[in-house]
Formats: C-alpha cells, structure tokens, sequence
C-alpha cells in the first residue's frame, strides 16, 4: 500500500503522514513535503527514487511519469490494468493527497510580474488530483486539511477498505471542484480585462451556509463567497445576533453598497434593497438622524449601513427603533455592548473592498445568464455639464453631487429628491418617471421645497420638471440624451430652474 503526500500547505501533513505510515503505508512525497516528513523521523521515499528519473527543468518535471500515474489510474478489478503494471514493475498507490500552489496569492502581489505567475502555476499536483479522482472506486483523494484526520482514522481503525464509496466519492468532488477553481482563476487572470469574449464563463463558489428558507418559506437557498475573498458580506462577521435570512443579506449587501460609495461620512436606512434614507455628515451621530428622518415610518424593520465604525453617541440614537441588521466596518465596543442587548438585532463586521473594479454582476435568465461588469462609476463633476441658463449654487451642486450617487442604488425609473445631502425622497420600481416623481414628492411632503432632484436616465418630455417644479424643487440632474432635450431644457429655463448632464445613465433593473 502506497500513499502520496505532496502539499503547499503543510497544515496536518505531519501528523497524516506519521498515521498513514503507522497503518502500513509507504509514503512517497516531492520537495518540501518530503523534507518536513523526513525531518519529523517519518520514513519516506522521494519520487525520483520510485520513477528512477530526477527532477528536472527546475522542479518544473517531478511526477510526470507512467510510475506515478499508472499506479493511480489503474484499476484494480481490471485483469489487464493489473497486468500491464506488472510487466512494467509498477506499484499501485492507494492515496493521494496534494493541494496546490496558491496562484491567487501570487497574483496579487503587484509587483507579480507574467513570469513570476507563470513559475507558480502548479501542473503536477492538479494532474495528479484529476487522475485520483478519476479513479476514486480505488484511490482515495485529499485535497483539504480539514479530511486528514477523518481519512488516517478510518484508515488506522479499518484499513484502506473503512473508507467507502459515498466518502471516497465525495472526496473525489472537492478534488475536482478545487482543481477546477484553480483553473479558473488562471483562466480570468491570463484573460485580463476580457471577461465578455470568453466563449464560456466559470463562476466557482464556496458555500459558507444553508439559509433557513430563500425569499420565500418555499423556497430553498445558501449563501455562497468566492474563493479567496475577504470582503464584502459574504464574508462579514456576525458579532451578534441570530442567523442572517435571505433577504436580510440582500438588504445587508445594499446597505453596504450605498454607503461605501460616498468618501464622507455616510448612513443609510434600506428596506426591500431600496434607500428610504440617506445622509452624509461629518458627525455620523447626526448622518444617522438624518438618514432616519428622511423616512421614519419605512425605517421600522430596515437594514442599517454606516461607512466608518459605529460610536457610542450614534448608537445611542438609535432609541428604541427596531432595526434588523446594523452593517459597517467596524464598531467602538461601548457601541457594541449597548447594541448587544437588542436581543433580535444582527450585528455585521465588514471588510472594506480596496476596489470593486474588474467585478461582474450575474443574472439568471430561463436558459443562461446575463453578465455585466457592476456599475462602479462615481460622480465626477468635472464631466458634467450645465445645460440652463441658471446654474446651480454651490450648495445645490453638492446636493445634485449627493443625490447623483444616491439615484445609481435605486430601482429604476429612480427618481431622488435631496437638500443639505439628505435624502428626502424617492419614487422607484415605476413604469414610466411621472409616477416616480409623484412617489418622490408625496415622500418628501413640504421638505420638497428648495430641493434638488436626481433621475437616473433622462426625461422624455418635460412634464417631469412641470411636475417637480410644482413641489419646489429648483435644480435638477439626469444623463441627458432625450430626443427632447431642448424642450426639457426650455422648459426649465421658462421656469427659472437649474440643469445638469452628466452624460452618463444608471439605470438599476
């Protein structure tokens, strides 16, 4: 009986190796495996001593060999399998355990150059995973640390013949689904910025948890992370609280999204992925008023999203208003010991992205998907233009700047009203931009007077400004692009109002 151990990460691989030997198997390994293994008194054998050829082209060459592979391919209920190993004085080996190179750590270095990553694409270890897992019926395969100590148990307690097909079978499954992934992040990284002219698209996760129930009580759902990541709230810590549902980490997610778009001081009040309301304030005790004030009825029940650690003064303001999740990059512990007595509050920890750049958004469709790069673009004022004869103040430009940001993160047709960089109101979700502005002023009530408005495509007639100047509103900002620009804009300059192009749409389906 044979074994071969052959690992970059040497987590456990001592104590498998020392087990493996004690049930009577011989252990064969390569570079540094071995060496650990030979240091820690465990009798080992190199590769090059069983395929009788050295490594060569810089260990570029090790177990590439009819040696090594037809010990693991041949299968042993096979009379001529086993006969050729014989004629060929070739041992079969019983277990394989190798886990891979870590490419995605290497690339992330920028100072990584193409070589560099080229050196660190493992050819070896993933061949000899997918020849195991092949023949699983025979060879039992571990690939994650984590199976070592079940795998030397049942080994030591039963021998080879303890494990059975169904865990042999499973083992198999995480062989091919980490060789896979490796593959796939090489793959996107030799592809660069060319996500949509590959012919096909792998998208490998690794599940974190089996949620109680999907949208729905009948549906089913888990929440998945890409590999390798450590942001985002697929990766936040829950310092308290009960198990996330579904549609708490779709609102969690939003929040998260919002707030992490402005560079100042932001909260936000998010229910059914919506903002019902948003403030961006030096003090974030009073960017959290703010926020609340903008719609207190909706807030009951929302998801919280602060862009800088929680204090103690603005958790204090939250008073008694239940809220579902509070999400942020962090929280002062006197902030965290007041919040940990809300019993059914969820308290999330999350790490901030450096760059969301490069990232896609996936949507199912019957039959496919649909993949788009996410929407990262940030207000940049030096593109905009302003299209009326009456600009906008400074203070309004800053409000157009708060509630341009504001509109990309609700469903469209979006409507957004603002003043002192506070959301006031927002109409979402509308077949056509009158009703949204219709369910953007009524949300605003008699704050609407001396707004802005922000809509995230442009205005097809100018009955939309006609509307909103009835409520008060005295500037507004759209992308621009309507056959009937000049009308909207004669219209506003007749009304004495503001306008700005920014020449770019955010439409949110």
């Amino acid at each position: 009986m044979k074994a071969i151990l052959s690992v970059y990460d040497k987590t456990g691989v001592i104590e498998l190796g020392k087990s493996l030997s004690d049930s009577g198997l011989e252990i064969i390994s390569t570079g540094g495996t071995y060496k650990q293994l030979s240091d820690s008194n465990i009798k080992v054998t190199a590769v090059k001593e069983v395929t009788d050829f050295p490594e060569i082209l810089d260990g570029r060459v090790k177990t590439l060999h009819p040696k090594i592979y037809g010990g693991i391919l041949a299968r042993r209920n096979d009379e001529n399998d086993i006969a050729q190993l014989s004629d060929h004085a070739i041992s079969t080996i019983d277990l394989v355990a190798v886990n891979l190179y870590p490419f995605s750590q290497t690339i992330s270095n920028p100072k990584c150059t193409l070589d560099n990553a080229l050196e660190n694409i493992d050819i070896g270890g993933p061949s000899m995973l997918r020849a195991a897992a092949k023949n699983f019926k025979d060879v039992i395969v571990i690939v994650d640390p984590k199976d070592y100590d079940k795998v030397a148990g049942t080994i030591a307690e039963n021998g080879l013949k303890g494990i059975d097909f169904n865990y042999r079978k499973y083992l198999a499954h995480k062989a091919f689904k980490h060789v896979s992934e490796y593959d796939s992040i090489i793959s996107n990284y030799l592809n660069e910025n060319h996500t949509f002219s590959l012919e096909s698209f792998a998208n490998n996760l690794d599940k974190v948890s089996t949620l109680r129930y999907g949208e729905n009580p009948h549906q089913s759902a888990s929440l998945y992370r890409y590999p390798k990541s450590s942001t985002g709230i697929a990766n936040a810590s829950k310092l308290h609280g009960k198990d996330l549902s579904f549609n708490n980490i779709l609102d969690a997610d939003a929040a998260w999204n919002i707030v992490s778009d402005f560079d100042e001081t932001a909260a936000v009040v998010v229910k059914h992925n919506n903002p019902c309301g948003l403030a961006v304030n030096k003090d974030q005790a009073v960017a959290y008023k703010l926020a609340f004030e903008g719609d207190p009825v909706s807030a009951y029940g929302g998801i919280l999203g602060f862009n800088r650690k929680v204090n103690l003064e603005t958790a204090k303001a939250f008073k008694s208003v239940f809220y579902e999740v509070i999400v942020a990059p962090g929280f002062d512990q006197e902030a965290l010991d007041l919040l940990g007595k809300r019993k059914n509050l969820r308290i999330l920890e999350v790490g901030k992205n450096p760059s969301p750049t490069g990232q896609v958004e996936i949507r199912n469709i019957s039959g496919g998907a649909l993949i788009q790069d996410i929407d990262v673009q940030r207000a940049d004022r030096n593109s905009w233009t302003v299209v009326t004869k009456k600009p906008p103040t400074k203070d309004q430009m800053d409000d157009l700047a708060f509630a341009w940001t504001t509109v990309k993160h609700v469903k469209s047709n979006a409507i957004v009203l603002a003043k002192n960089n506070q959301l006031l109101g927002m109409g979402s979700g509308q077949p056509n931009r009158l009703n949204s502005i219709h369910l953007a002023v009524r949300a605003a009530g008699n704050s609407s007077q001396g707004s802005v408005l922000a809509s995230d495509a442009f205005f097809p007639f100018a009955d939309n400004i006609e509307l909103a100047s009835k409520a008060g509103v005295l500037a507004f900002i759209q992308p621009g692009g309507s056959i009937r620009d000049d009308e909207t804009i004669e219209t506003a300059n007749k009304l004495g109002l503001s306008m700005v192009f920014t020449h770019m749409r955010h439409f949110k389906h």
